[in-house]
Formats: structure tokens, C-alpha cells, sequence
């Protein structure tokens, strides 16, 4: 079944591992219609048997344990999550948004061109904590991840990278295409099918979130977080909610205190913030940390 080497490192076990059985049914030495029938492939080695709707709970399973253990074994103690719009451009982009813009969008393009600053916000907190390089326990913490596609998240993957760091990307499969951005470390690029599983591997790790301007996704991972902490199933962390003009305007936080559908000490939740001094400030003061 195994040569000779394989048999003294497994000879601990009382069972062979699961690629040793895969290699044995794959070399099985007669085909017949019964071997290359479907129902013959081993479960685990059967994609449609996988895909199943009523495997749904093992893929939910699987999509749990494989990035925990993946972050593990990077060493990835905590992390820094930086949530934000996939829209907004780069300082570099900016210009060209909205010099190629049509004419209906040119408004559109105008506003989203003046939000370039939370691009290099981002890039500079990500900078800025990665390059202090902080262990604990043997872990490395404060790693900075980010959703893995453009915009503020390639702005939070592209700091790290300029410090020379590692840093996460947790993507995931969407109608159209959303690639990993070339700044996330390869082996840290992360996929996901469900969102339920990523936004928990958001915060698995996460010991500061840091959030900006955003669509439909920036607000779903934003109010969990905040519905997470006020009803005591996550630890309070700091969060710093950056873009106090865009949040205000977008949604009246003091309208909804008063009409008592959430107290005025939830606002305490989160702290305002413009810069990324301000949000290591912020940081650094909740966990007491020689700056």
C-alpha cells in the first residue's frame, strides 16, 4: 500500500491517512462499470456528492476550519480588519475617474474622486501597524486583512506591503468578477462562498477594526459588528468609523438614540477619526500600547 518510508512515518497511526487511501482507490487495477461508476468515488474525493444541497452543513464546516487553520499555521494571532467601499479610486485613479466619466455620472464620479484621501488613510494605518511588527505569545499581531478586492481594500493590503509585511484577503465568489488584489500575500488569500463564514472570519481575529466610507457590504459588516458587541456576544475592540461627513449624512446615529431604539451609550461603540494617527491613537490607548 505504502513504500517503505511511508510505512515508518505512519507507523504511529493506527490508520493510514486520508491521501494514502485516495492514492490506493485511484490506482485500483482493474476498471470495471461498477469502479467508474459515481457512486464508487470515495465522499470526499466526489465534487458533485460535495455539492450537494443536502451537504450544505459540511461545506459550511469546511469553510470554517480550513481558513482557521491556514491563519494558524501563518502564525496570525490577531489582526487589524479594515472594512470599505470597493469603489473608491486610488489618489492616482482619481483624476481619470472623472475625466472619463459620461456626463450623467460625472457628479457621481466627482464625489467618489474627493473620497482618494480615505484610499491613503487606509494605506497609511495599514503601513503604520505593520511596521511595528507586534508578537505576542509567538504570534504575530495586528496583521492587517482586508476583504482582498480593490479599492479600500487593496489601499489596507497595499500598506502592508509597503512595510514589507504579510497581510490577509478574504474574497469572495461573486456574480461578477472580484479578484484578489495584487498586494495581498499569496499564501494569506483567502476564498469564500458564504458570507456568514467571512464576515466570522472577519472577526475571529480581530483586535481593532478600522471602517470606511462604504456601500451595501460596508454597512451589513459594520452594523454585525456593532449588533455583535451591544448584545455581548463578541468583546468590546475599538472601532474607528473614519468619514464622519459621509456617515452623519447617510445615517442620522444621534435620530436613532433618541427615538429609543438603541441606547445613547451604544454610540460609545465606535469612535470618529480622519486620520490614521488618529485611528492608532485610538488603537493604541483602548489596549495600552507604547506607541
Amino acid at each position: 500500500m505504502t513504500d517503505k518510508k511511508e510505512d515508518h512515518e505512519l507507523s504511529h497511526r493506527r490508520f493510514y491517512p486520508a491521501e494514502v487511501e485516495a492514492k490506493t482507490a485511484k490506482s485500483a487495477p482493474h476498471e470495471t462499470p461498477q469502479t467508474q461508476h459515481p457512486a464508487y468515488k470515495l465522499a470526499f474525493q466526489d465534487v458533485d456528492f460535495m455539492l450537494r444541497e443536502e451537504l450544505r452543513p459540511v461545506r459550511f464546516q469546511l469553510e470554517l476550519l480550513k481558513p482557521e487553520m491556514l491563519l494558524d499555521e501563518a502564525g496570525v494571532g490577531s489582526t487589524l480588519v479594515m472594512y470599505g467601499s470597493a469603489r473608491i479610486p486610488s489618489p492616482e485613479e482619481a483624476e481619470a475617474k472623472v475625466a472619463n466619466a459620461t456626463p450623467e455620472n460625472k457628479a457621481v464620479a466627482e464625489r467618489l474622486a474627493a473620497k482618494a484621501k480615505y484610499y491613503e488613510e487606509a494605506r497609511k494605518l495599514a503601513r503604520m501597524v505593520s511596521e511595528k511588527s507586534l508578537i505576542e505569545d509567538g504570534k504575530r499581531q495586528f496583521v492587517v486583512c482586508s476583504g482582498g478586492g480593490p479599492s479600500i481594500m487593496e489601499a489596507a493590503n497595499r500598506g502592508a506591503s509597503d512595510a514589507g509585511a504579510e497581510s490577509i484577503g478574504l474574497n469572495i465568489i461573486l456574480p461578477h468578477e472580484q479578484a484578489p488584489n495584487s498586494y495581498v500575500t499569496p499564501y494569506l488569500s483567502l476564498n469564500f462562498h458564504y458570507f456568514a463564514l467571512r464576515k466570522m472570519h472577519f472577526l475571529l481575529r480581530a483586535r481593532a477594526v478600522a471602517v470606511f466610507p462604504g456601500g451595501f457590504g460596508t454597512f451589513d459588516e459594520f452594523f454585525e459588528l456593532l449588533t455583535l458587541i451591544q448584545t455581548g456576544k463578541m468583546k468590546p475592540i475599538p472601532i474607528v468609523l473614519f468619514g464622519k461627513d459621509f456617515w452623519t449624512k447617510i445615517i442620522d446615529f444621534e435620530a436613532l438614540a433618541d427615538e429609543g431604539t438603541i441606547n445613547h451609550d451604544d454610540l460609545k461603540l465606535f469612535q470618529w477619526c480622519e486620520t490614521a494617527d488618529e485611528a492608532w491613537a485610538c488603537i493604541s490607548k483602548f489596549y495600552e500600547l507604547d506607541d
